[in-house]
């Protein structure tokens, strides 16, 4: 399965984005799909993570509460949704799809992975 991510874009402290995570090659909706981010000169973390259904979800502490992820398997999508940004928010965000359906914290865990989108959070 091939994943594009989009939605990153510049926005102020406080304001909200919302990044999609297009599936094509196969039926996302087969996948557990996770979210991770790469902030400048640090290591890529968690994010959020949704089960093949969206009815599970499980978030970093850090974003719980102002990021909610979900998905729309008729169109081959997942989505998260970001409020509340804050500046240390800001970090090139990729989507992950997980074929053993486990709603993982770990990257290594993931099997496909999209190219990414920059999140820029200006204060």
């Amino acid at each position: 399965v091939q994943l594009q991510a989009s939605g990153g874009g510049l926005v102020q402290a406080g304001g909200s984005l919302k990044l999609s995570c297009e599936a094509s090659g196969r039926t996302l909706g087969n996948y557990a799909v996770g979210w991770f981010r790469q902030a400048p000169g640090k290591e890529r973390e968690f994010v959020a993570t949704i089960s093949v259904s969206g009815s599970s979800t499980y978030y970093a502490e850090s974003i719980k509460g102002r990021f909610t992820a979900s998905r729309d398997n008729g169109k081959n999508t997942v989505y998260l949704q970001l409020n509340s940004l804050k500046p240390e928010d800001t970090a090139v965000y990729y989507c992950a799809a997980n074929f053993d359906w486990i709603l993982s914290t770990r990257a290594n865990e993931y099997h496909y992975w999209g190219q990414g989108t920059l999140v820029t959070v200006s204060s």
